[in-house]
């Protein structure tokens, strides 16, 4: 089996040391190139050569971000009449890795190498749907609005040297959330088996459960939703403390649904438009878009091979 390791020195939780460990585990079993990502979009390089090139495996030692490029890049590449594109495994090397959270890896890097090589021993994997927003594929979640602004503020601080941790974003998504609670609702959201639903302030999809981690603790918007079903959205129709500080603590129960009459909230979608009265951020997979007024979202079936 010929396999690509891409390794993102940058990532949170990534070290020389344990790239030396991993590259040295998955060697034994596998025929392995390594591949340090140099500049942004090199992973997403390195998956689309990895396709071209006909490897079996691209094992992604990184967070989220790192995740997605590769992603992004096998899907874009073109495969020949009978060929297959390489299966993706995943390390958890960033700060929150919420993708292998979702597919149930364990959350460190060393016990998550020894699942993947227990799992390569006994062929293990399964197909997964993916989303896409505009064309751009997602593996676990997107929005529109506040989330989208935390993600931006966090990116900002981090490349200002801020280390990236669970208070760090929660501190963020509380100041987003004070300046934007009294801006007016911008969003309409076309659901593809309903009609459209106005007066939205931001509009999570998910395409998996649980939406994010805060730290180790599971953050649950659509909580129905899962890589074998369609997307869900979470749509916020009142920023007013009391709404908003209910759904919070709806979100963070292991077994309650969020639900409540100023939010809109439906699972397996196929598609679902997002229209913006003026241009807003949104993010894929923890990854800025930058500001857009119209965004297609659809789920994608049976997108990709995963090792797990």
């Amino acid at each position: 089996m010929r396999a690509v390791l891409v390794v993102n020195p940058e990532a949170t939780s990534t070290s020389p040391a344990g790239r030396d460990v991993l590259s040295h585990a998955l060697a034994g079993a596998v025929k392995l190139e390594l591949v340090e990502t140099r500049y942004r979009g090199h992973a997403a390089d390195t998956g689309a050569r990895a396709t071209v090139e006909g490897h079996d495996l691209v094992v992604v030692h990184g967070g989220d971000g790192t995740v997605n490029e590769v992603v992004n890049g096998m899907l874009r590449t073109e495969v020949s009449a009978g060929a297959r594109r390489p299966s993706l495994a995943v390390i958890p090397g960033g700060s929150a890795n919420v993708f292998a959270g979702a597919l149930g890896i364990p959350r460190t890097p060393i016990e998550a190498t020894h699942h993947l090589l227990r799992a390569l021993e006994r062929e293990s994997g399964r197909w997964i749907g993916l989303g896409r927003a505009n064309g751009r594929w997602f593996t676990f979640n997107a929005g529109v609005g506040i989330d989208a602004d935390v993600v931006a503020e966090v990116e900002r601080r981090r490349e200002r040297g801020r280390r990236v941790t669970p208070w760090l974003y929660a501190s963020v998504a509380l100041g987003c959330y004070l300046r934007g609670i009294h801006r007016r609702p911008l969003l309409t959201v076309h659901p593809d088996t309903e009609d459209p639903v106005s007066g939205v302030h931001a509009a999570m999809i998910s395409n998996a459960d649980p939406w994010t981690y805060l730290g180790s603790r599971p953050v649950h918007t659509n909580p129905e939703t899962s890589f074998d079903s369609g997307i869900g959205v979470f749509a916020l129709r009142s920023m007013l403390p009391h709404y908003v500080s209910r759904h919070v603590a709806q979100m963070l129960r292991d077994r309650a649904k969020p639900h409540g009459k100023t939010l809109f909230r439906r699972a397996n979608l196929g598609t679902l438009r997002v229209v913006c009265q003026e241009p807003l951020r949104v993010q894929i997979d923890g990854d800025s878009l930058g500001e857009l007024s119209v965004i297609d979202f659809e789920s994608v079936p049976n997108a990709l091979h995963v090792v797990e």
